[in-house]
């Protein structure tokens, strides 16, 4: 079936947000006389959330004594401060969300990022406009890689699933993707922390913009 629905995931994906990820975390540890982490180690402790970033980094370093919850609010107050200093969208990613769109495809967001941060992000970056329908880490009881995150979306639509493809960067959205049955395209310039072949797709693309030539055929 042809797809009519492309759901993308957001970081590692359609931008990079590593670096103002980096910088608030790290202003977390320096709060508790902890060590940096360097961007490569933030990079690959993205993408189940930001409580779980922060449990990792807070692991990572060690640090004891430490109130997951506090860190975790004082992390969000950092990053909202400036969520978008040193984020950008991958190459290619805009001139190809419009070319989807125009071609008819709808275009949905679901992120595991917090819903205040996501739309924050979007509209910075002036790619809010692309997408029908963002689902954030927060607007639901349930996330990636729960199906029923990917799921929202889909039925929202009322959308066949064989008509739908997820488009993501790594290990968490190949696992949404796949217990949902939905076919997954890998982005292989994102966070994901494994091989690029052990991670279940139909397709994997080195550039954003491979993925329109991809779709056309």
């Amino acid at each position: 079936m042809q797809p009519s629905l492309l759901v993308f995931d957001l970081d590692g994906t359609l931008i990079d947000s590593a670096p103002d990820m980096h910088r608030a975390v790290n202003l977390v540890l320096a709060d508790r006389g902890c060590a940096p982490l360097a961007l490569s180690e933030i990079r690959t402790m993205v993408g189940d959330g930001a409580s779980a970033l922060i449990a990792r980094a807070l692991a990572a370093r060690q640090c004891v004594n430490t109130d997951p919850a506090e860190a975790l609010e004082q992390f969000l107050a950092h990053y909202e401060a400036n969520p978008t200093s040193a984020t950008s969208t991958f190459p290619g990613v805009a001139d190809v969300l419009g070319r989807l769109t125009a071609n008819g495809l709808t275009l949905a967001l679901c992120t595991n990022k917090p819903g205040k941060l996501t739309k924050m992000i979007i509209e910075r970056l002036e790619i809010e406009r692309y997408f029908a329908r963002v689902v954030a880490g927060d607007s639901m009881p349930f996330r990636k890689p729960d199906p029923r995150a990917l799921m929202e979306v889909i039925d929202g639509f009322g959308t066949p699933k064989e008509a739908a493809i997820m488009v993501g960067d790594s290990e968490v959205d190949a696992a949404t993707a796949n217990a949902a049955n939905v076919p997954f395209i890998l982005m292989t310039y994102g966070y994901h922390r494994g091989p690029i072949q052990d991670i279940a797709s139909i397709a994997t693309l080195d550039d954003f913009g491979e993925l329109a030539t991809l779709l056309h055929a």
